[in-house]
């Protein structure tokens, strides 16, 4: 690791500070981040609605799956704006076999843990596996999965605020058609209600999904500079080049 490359100062935080950490960080390359996201996630948006003629609910089921894997590129991208470096398009499809590959237990045992975007980056990242790869998540999570956790409920919550937002749209901005017989209750209860649904949950997705994983890549950096003594090295390394 080259810490005097980081491109952010280091300093002891707490843990919510290492969100914030890594939703600054997001803001500082988010056109990047996002054109790495939006170039694999809109495709498996649009696969995953084409299942709604064999289940009305199957679209919204394959997007909730499917949020492991593209938070792949996700953090690829976040991980080189860590050290002030932009990511192209081709970046990614250049390390496309290391970054998307699937490995399906690996991302259904993600899927299945509130603390998913904490986990990832040492998943992705750190080159471990087995024995090695479960101790450094339990040394690195220890103590600190309650937050993780909190962060995974809050942005839920703001994935149903914004997708009945997003599905409230059609009232503000066709209210004529919900003042019919019914009502809109009526109009959201219709047979195209669930891909109305659906799509409103890909557009809370793909809007928010760079956002939490930003806030667990900087719980991930955070603990390491606790752990790891990051920001005294920085400081030395810095010191040291004058």
């Amino acid at each position: 690791m080259q810490i005097d490359a980081i491109a952010l100062t280091l300093r002891p935080r707490s843990m919510w500070e290492g969100c914030d950490l890594g939703v600054q960080l997001l803001h500082f390359r988010m056109r990047s981040v996002y054109a790495c996201y939006l170039v694999v996630a809109v495709p498996i948006f649009l696969l995953c609605l084409a299942t709604y003629p064999l289940e009305p609910w199957l679209p919204a089921l394959l997007v909730w799956l499917a949020k492991p894997w593209l938070d792949h590129a996700i953090l690829f991208a976040l991980s080189r704006a860590l050290f002030g470096e932009p990511t192209g398009l081709t970046d990614l499809w250049a390390e496309r076999s290391r970054v998307l590959r699937p490995n399906l237990l690996a991302l259904l045992l993600l899927r299945l843990s509130a603390s998913r975007s904490f986990k990832l980056p040492i998943l992705q990242l750190e080159g471990l596996s087995g024995r090695v790869q479960r101790d450094r998540v339990r040394q690195l999570t220890v103590r600190h999965r309650g937050v993780a956790r909190a962060m995974t409920l809050a942005f839920a919550n703001a994935e149903v605020a914004l997708c009945a937002s997003v599905l409230m749209l059609q009232v503000l901005l066709a209210p004529h058609i919900f003042e019919l017989e019914g009502g809109w209750l009526a109009g959201l209860a219709s047979a195209q209600a669930a891909l109305i649904s659906s799509v409103a949950y890909a557009i809370a997705v793909a809007f928010l999904e760079p956002f939490y994983v930003a806030a667990g890549f900087g719980l991930y950096v955070n603990r390491r500079v606790e752990l790891e003594a990051w920001d005294i090295e920085q400081e030395f390394r810095r010191a040291f080049a004058r």
